[in-house]
């Protein structure tokens, strides 16, 4: 802003005009003096000669009226000018606060393994990733080891599966024999079975021999001593069949003597068979480690969960995974160190305060204006997106979530300020060029009274819109017609020309 001083006709008034402004008003302020004077001069000379022959006139006509008319004299407009009228318009009413931008999604990423050096980091704060990319290589050299003592392992576990599996032919064999010992076991109680069957057979009849030799002893007709030659030969009988008896019994019981063998045996069989799934549990489980440090392994390259910045990077080469240094024992999350943290697709989020008794005229998806005191190319456009239900019980305000564009111009931490639409509603507007401040921190326009004389006005504005407009709350009516350009080289009462009517 500088201040001008314009002179017209012995009148002199101060005005304020914005640099770059009415660039060519000040041409035609440059070229007015003479202008000016060129054209009070030709009109004061038609004046003068216009009376003159007037008064020759009355003269020459004898003089019957002694009293000359005086000629009114002609003013010239003083500026060339153009107006708009004050129109109606949708003016939204805004509510400012102020805040800091923050990620509005702010993702962790942890190491898989712990326990590993940090052999390279590859990214840096700042930097866009995508999502899968590398972010550090940990040092593998201890997984490496672990699997090669892994797979020695399964190579022990595998031959005691061997041997496992020889013992069990071995008792499978001795089942084999214990059987083949019962079967013949069970022959031999038949035949002694079928030795009493003869046994028995002699026996009776040897008693019906006997019976009827006692019949002939008894009439005389044979000697007793054939009688006990008979009564002889039955006991001999009847010792034979407890003999077979006493045989099958025996038999039998080395039946069972085997089966009790073929069982035990068995018992043999189940146990080998027992001892092998065993060895073969522990092979499958050195098998699993194998694989399990194989995945680790294959884990040792840090991965990006997310697409987006790094806003955070909490590692150095040499660092060991899930053991944070001192200094850093707050990036400690769920027991597993944080390495880095992403902003997911680089979306951030301003977090404005509100105070309470404001917070009703606040709304979900509500437009904002976000600003920024250190940078004013900041000019974004934003959206309410959650208003948090807690409100702080010492400074009485509520934190109000706006969503933010992606920008390079604004960084999570940094102080902005925030203007929300809370409602919408009609005013005037005219275009901001008419609007004048003045000294006083006030605002005038000029009206254009009839056709070319220009008064002055007080008003009072409101909010800046779009288009190059302003609203106006005070002091015009929709219909008046306001200076635009020229209206900074003007005074009250001047008379001007229009010439255009927007």
């Amino acid at each position: 802003m500088r201040e001008e001083k314009f002179s017209d006709i012995g009148v002199e008034e101060d005005f304020e005009v914005e640099d770059g402004e009415f660039e060519e008003e000040r041409v035609g302020r440059r070229s007015r003096p003479w202008l000016l004077t060129l054209l009070l001069g030709v009109g004061l000379g038609v004046a003068i000669a216009f009376g003159g022959m007037r008064l020759l006139a009355n003269r020459s006509a004898g003089q019957q009226n002694p009293v000359a008319t005086k000629p009114a004299a002609t003013v010239a407009p003083s500026m060339t000018v153009t107006v708009a009228p004050v129109e109606t318009t949708r003016v939204a009413r805004t509510l400012n606060t102020t805040g800091t931008v923050t990620a509005r999604d702010l993702i962790p990423v942890l190491p898989l393994t712990n326990g590993l050096q940090i052999k390279q980091v590859l990214v840096k704060e700042g930097d866009s990733v995508k999502q899968g990319q590398v972010l550090a290589i940990l040092d593998d050299s201890v997984l490496q080891d672990q699997i090669r003592q892994a797979k020695a392992d399964v190579e022990s576990k595998q031959a005691d599966v061997g041997s496992q599996q020889a013992d069990l032919a071995s008792k499978q064999a001795a089942v084999a024999t214990s059987q083949a010992n019962v079967a013949s076991r069970q022959a031999v109680v038949q035949q002694r079975q079928a030795d009493v069957a003869q046994a028995k057979a002699r026996l009776d009849e040897a008693r019906q021999n006997l019976q009827s030799y006692q019949q002939l002893a008894n009439a005389g007709a044979i000697s007793k001593q054939e009688l006990l030659t008979r009564t002889t030969t039955v006991a001999t009988a009847t010792e034979g069949v407890r003999l077979s008896e006493a045989n099958v019994r025996s038999a039998e019981q080395d039946v069972l003597s085997a089966q009790a063998g073929v069982k035990s045996a068995q018992a043999n069989v189940n146990i080998a068979s027992a001892n092998i799934n065993s060895a073969q549990a522990a092979v499958r489980s050195s098998n699993a480690k194998v694989e399990q440090v194989r995945t680790q392994q294959g884990q040792t390259a840090v991965r990006a969960p997310v697409s987006g910045l790094i806003a955070e990077k909490l590692v150095r080469v040499g660092d060991m995974t899930g053991v944070p240094p001192q200094t850093q024992v707050g990036t400690v999350v769920g027991g597993t160190q944080k390495l880095f943290s992403i902003i997911s697709d680089g979306r951030l989020e301003l977090q404005a305060l509100i105070p309470d008794i404001q917070l009703p005229q606040v709304k979900i998806d509500a437009p904002a204006q976000i600003t920024s005191d250190l940078d004013n190319r900041v000019r974004l456009q934003g959206r309410v997106r959650e208003i948090q239900p807690l409100i702080n019980q010492q400074r009485r305000e509520a934190t109000v979530k706006i969503d933010l564009p992606q920008t390079n111009l604004l960084k999570p931490g940094t102080f902005a300020r925030a203007s929300i639409t809370v409602t919408t509603a009609v005013g005037m507007a005219a275009p901001q060029k008419a609007v004048l401040p003045q000294p006083d921190g006030s605002a005038s326009v000029f009206i254009l009274s009839g056709e070319d004389i220009v008064r002055a006005v007080k008003v009072e504005v409101g909010e800046i819109l779009i288009g190059g407009r302003v609203e106006i709350k005070k002091g015009v009516k929709v219909g008046d017609r306001l200076v635009v350009d020229g209206a900074g080289y003007i005074k009250d009462g001047d008379k001007v020309r229009v010439v255009n009517r927007q």
